[in-house]
C-alpha cells in the first residue's frame, strides 16, 4: 500500500488522476468517484467522506443497487479462491475471516447462501475493527429483516466501508 496523501495532495489532483486514485474506493464503482470529484476542494477529511457518501446517495437506485451488487461475498468462493480486490482481502483477513475453522467457512457460505437468496443482493458488513464472531451474529440477526430494511442497511454498510477505505488513503 502507498503512503497517505494529504488533503492538499487530493485537492491538486487532476479530475483524470483523482479518479485513477479513487475509482475502486467504492467496490468497482468508479462512478462513485466521478460524482466526488466536483466537490473539491474538501476543506477536511469529513468533506472530502461526505463527497462520496453524497456521490452514492445521490445516485439512481439502479446505480446504488448495481454498488451493493458489486460487493463479494464475506468468506465467500471468491475469498476461498484469491479472487478479491486488495482492499476486500486485506479488510476481511483483519477481521480474521481468512483464518475460520472448516464449521465457520460452512456457516458463512451457507449465511451467504441463504442471504442472497432471500434478498438477490450479497450481505455487506464494514468489517474493518469487527471480529468474526461479531460479522456472523450480525449476519444471523439480519438474514431474518425484510428486503427493504436490508437494502437500506447494505447501503449503510457501504457508505461506512467508504469512510473506512478513505480513512487509509488520505491523511486527516
Amino acid at each position: 500500500m502507498t503512503e497517505p496523501l494529504t488533503l492538499a495532495q487530493v485537492n491538486a489532483l487532476t479530475r483524470e488522476e483523482f479518479i485513477a486514485q479513487f475509482g475502486d474506493i467504492a467496490e468497482h464503482s468508479s462512478w462513485v468517484a466521478e460524482g466526488a470529484v466536483s466537490s473539491r476542494p474538501f476543506l477536511s477529511h469529513d468533506s472530502l467522506v461526505d463527497a462520496f457518501q453524497q456521490s452514492v446517495l445521490t445516485a439512481p437506485q439502479s446505480s446504488q443497487d448495481a454498488l451493493i451488487l458489486a460487493h463479494p461475498d464475506l468468506a465467500g468462493r471468491a475469498a476461498k479462491a484469491g479472487d478479491l480486490a486488495e482492499e476486500s482481502r486485506r479488510e476481511q483477513k483483519g477481521a480474521g475471516l481468512d483464518r475460520l475453522t472448516e464449521d465457520e467457512f460452512k456457516r458463512f457460505h451457507q449465511l451467504n447462501d441463504l442471504y442472497r437468496a432471500r434478498f438477490g443482493f450479497p450481505f455487506i458488513f464494514a468489517v474493518s475493527g469487527a471480529t468474526k464472531f461479531q460479522i456472523l451474529e450480525s449476519f444471523e440477526m439480519r438474514v431474518g429483516g425484510t428486503k427493504s430494511e436490508e437494502r437500506l442497511t447494505a447501503l449503510a454498510q457501504v457508505l461506512r466501508i467508504i469512510r473506512f477505505r478513505l480513512e487509509t488513503r488520505v491523511k486527516g
